[in-house]
C-alpha cells in the first residue's frame, strides 16, 4: 500500500467498480489495526461465500461493488471472476486475518480487553434457517450488516459482510464483558452474603475466575493452556501478563477473588457516605483503601489486590472497626479515590496542613 498510515487496503481490484473500504469496526481507530498486504497481482483476496442454499465456495473476491450492490468473485478451481448481486447469497467472510496493531514496548494493557467485547449474533433468513457466529461488534449500514469474527487467540479477524435482503432479524447475545458484570457484586445485600459466604467458598481454577469476571475470554484460556502444556511449570496468570492479554494488576485482583474474596462493581455499587467518612482521604490514597459500607460492627473496604489487605490492620485501629476487606479493579478504584472528595465535600488538604493553635 502506498499510505501505511492507511489501516485497510482500498479494494480497488482493476475490474472497472468503484473503490471501497472495509468499514471499521466500532472498537477500532485509524493507526489500530494493521494494513492488510495486497494478495497477488490483481490484489483479489482469499474469501468463502455462503449461497442460498447454505453451500460454501471458496474462492477469491476481486470486486466490491457497492453501487452495484454485488460482489465480484472467482471459485478456488480458477476461471473468470463472475458478478454476484447481493440477494444472491447470504454471507461473505474474508479468509485473510486482520490484525491488532503491535502495542509499543511496556504500553500499558487496554483496561477493557478487546476479547471481552465479543459476543453471539443469531440471523433469522427470510427463507427459514438462521446464519450464527461471533463477533467483535458490527457495523450496520444500507448494504447490510458488516461483522468482525475473531479468531481463537483474540489477535485477529476475519471480516463479514451479510447483505440486509438476507436479515429477516438479527439478536446480539451479551458479551462476556456484559455476562460478568452480572455476577460482580453491586448492591450492599449481595456484599454482606457475599463475605459470609467467603468462608465456605469452593477454591476455582485461576482460568475460570478470569472469564467470570470478564478480563479474558475462553478462547484466550484455551490456547494459553495449550502453550503451557502437560507440566503446567509455567504460571497461567504469568503467562498472560506475557502474552499481553491481562494487566498484572488484574491478575491480583483476580487471585484475591480466586481465594473467595467478594469481587464488587465500584460502578454500579452505591457508597455510603458516612462510611466513606470514616477514613480520611489521605488514608485512603496512602493504603489504596475505600471504605463502601458499614453494617454493625463490620466496615467493608475495597482494595485492589491482596497485598493491600495486610496493611487494613491499621485502619482497623483508625476506625475502630472490624475491616472487611473486598476487591475491585485497580483502575477503577483509581477512578473512585479520585473522585471521592468532590463527591463527598472533603477537604483534601486537612490532613496536610497543621492547625494553628
Amino acid at each position: 500500500m502506498d499510505d501505511p498510515s492507511i489501516p485497510l487496503p482500498l479494494l480497488d481490484f482493476s475490474l472497472g467498480a468503484p473503490t471501497f473500504e472495509w468499514p471499521l469496526p466500532p472498537w477500532a481507530h485509524r493507526g489500530s489495526m494493521e494494513p492488510l498486504p495486497e494478495e497477488g497481482v490483481d490484489a483479489a483476496v482469499a474469501c468463502r461465500i455462503e449461497t442460498l442454499t447454505g453451500v460454501v465456495v471458496e474462492g477469491a473476491m476481486v470486486a466490491f461493488d457497492a453501487e452495484a450492490r454485488c460482489v465480484r468473485f472467482r471459485s478456488a478451481v480458477g476461471g473468470e471472476a463472475v458478478a454476484l448481486p447481493f440477494p444472491n447469497f447470504r454471507r461473505l467472510t474474508l479468509t485473510t486475518l486482520w490484525s491488532h496493531a503491535k502495542p509499543a514496548p511496556n504500553a500499558p494493557v487496554e483496561r477493557v480487553p478487546l476479547a471481552t467485547q465479543e459476543r453471539d449474533y443469531w440471523i433469522e433468513l427470510p427463507t427459514g434457517g438462521h446464519l450464527a457466529g461471533r463477533t467483535l461488534g458490527h457495523k450496520t449500514t444500507e448494504l447490510g450488516l458488516f461483522l468482525y469474527t475473531p479468531n481463537k487467540e483474540g489477535g485477529a479477524v476475519e471480516r463479514v459482510f451479510v447483505p440486509h435482503q438476507v436479515c429477516a432479524s438479527v439478536v446480539f447475545g451479551k458479551s462476556i464483558e456484559e455476562a460478568a458484570a452480572e455476577r460482580w457484586i453491586a448492591t450492599p445485600e449481595a456484599l454482606v452474603a457475599a463475605a459470609d459466604a467467603q468462608r465456605h467458598v469452593r477454591i476455582r481454577s485461576l482460568g475460570d475466575v478470569l472469564v467470570e469476571l470478564g478480563f479474558v475470554s475462553h478462547g484466550v484460556i484455551e490456547v494459553m493452556l495449550q502453550h503451557q502444556g502437560a507440566d503446567r511449570e509455567a504460571p497461567l496468570g504469568e503467562m498472560l501478563v506475557d502474552a499481553g492479554y491481562l494487566d498484572r494488576a488484574d491478575l491480583q485482583t483476580a487471585l484475591g477473588h480466586k481465594m473467595g474474596y467478594p469481587m464488587v462493581d465500584l460502578a454500579r455499587f452505591p457508597i455510603d457516605p458516612t462510611a466513606a467518612r470514616r477514613l480520611s482521604h489521605r488514608s485512603m490514597v496512602e493504603h489504596r483503601a475505600l471504605p463502601l459500607m458499614q453494617q454493625g460492627g463490620r466496615l467493608f473496604v475495597a482494595v485492589d489486590e491482596l497485598t493491600a489487605i495486610p496493611p487494613l490492620r491499621s485502619l482497623q485501629a483508625l476506625s475502630g472497626v472490624e475491616i472487611v476487606p473486598v476487591l475491585t479493579p485497580r483502575s477503577r478504584l483509581t477512578i473512585e479515590l479520585a473522585a471521592l472528595p468532590q463527591r463527598l465535600g472533603l477537604d483534601v488538604w486537612a490532613s496536610n496542613v497543621p492547625q494553628r493553635k
